[in-house]
């Protein structure tokens, strides 16, 4: 490729050096003067092609168009690598995410106690039935319906209530609570060894929830002592 880039007056001149330089080279003047008497050939449509002598001038004149084809436009893979750092191209590795759902979590937790068969079948039951957001909006009724038809499994109300119980006790807090107000409560019981204050949310929640929901708090404490008074009244009657 060098040569090729070499004009034609210092063409002979740089086959000479390389002539004498190595002694393994021979020149055939036969191929030599043939080559240089050449008749320059004429295209398909009449015109002489143009036969460039290997001046400066005529390479600063070639279109180079004519030679690339379409497609070679393309960026190579040499030009994509990162030289700084080339093992980071080789070695590279497309991460997969991986995630825990909320009911694998629950499935994780259950799996930590021991149970009998026939209580796991009722407990993965009640577990598949808990929402994405981690109420239990099923009927009871349901429960038992879809356990005695699809499990073969009866099971009383009492018995579904005390496995229930025992799923509330899971991560998140809150966990399988049929409304709002026992979601908040099973929260506040987890923190009942805090304090006074816990204990008196819990007493709010439980009695005068309906009010809590509208914030009628002046009518909370009204009814709240009124409720303290009459158990006041009460214990000094018995007494």
């Amino acid at each position: 490729m060098k040569l090729l880039q070499v004009p034609t007056a210092n063409l002979e001149e740089r086959i000479k050096e390389e002539l004498e330089e190595n002694p393994a080279l021979e020149l055939s003047e036969d191929d030599h003067d043939d080559n240089l008497e050449e008749p320059r050939e004429e295209s398909e449509n009449g015109e002489e092609d143009f036969e460039i002598d290997g001046s400066e001038e005529d390479y600063d004149s070639l279109d180079i168009s004519d030679y690339v084809m379409e497609g070679d436009d393309e960026v190579g893979d040499y030009k994509l690598r990162d030289d700084n750092y080339p093992e980071a191209d080789d070695n590279k590795v497309i991460p997969y995410r991986v995630e825990t759902t909320f009911h694998d979590m629950l499935a994780d937790q259950l799996g930590m106690l021991k149970l009998d068969d026939r209580t796991r079948k009722i407990a993965e039951q009640i577990v598949g039935s808990i929402d994405d957001d981690g109420y239990l909006r099923r009927e009871t009724t349901s429960i038992q319906d879809d356990l005695a038809f699809r499990q073969n499994i009866e099971v009383t109300e009492d018995e579904l209530e005390s496995i229930i119980e025992k799923i509330q006790q899971f991560d998140p807090p809150g966990v399988c609570a049929r409304n709002l107000q026992e979601c908040l409560l099973l929260q506040l019981k987890r923190k009942l060894a805090v304090g006074k204050n816990v204990k008196m949310a819990i007493d709010v929640l439980s009695n005068y929830f309906d009010e809590f929901t509208k914030k009628h708090y002046d009518k909370i404490l009204d009814l709240d002592l009124t409720m303290r008074n009459s158990k006041k009244s009460s214990t000094r009657l018995s007494n």
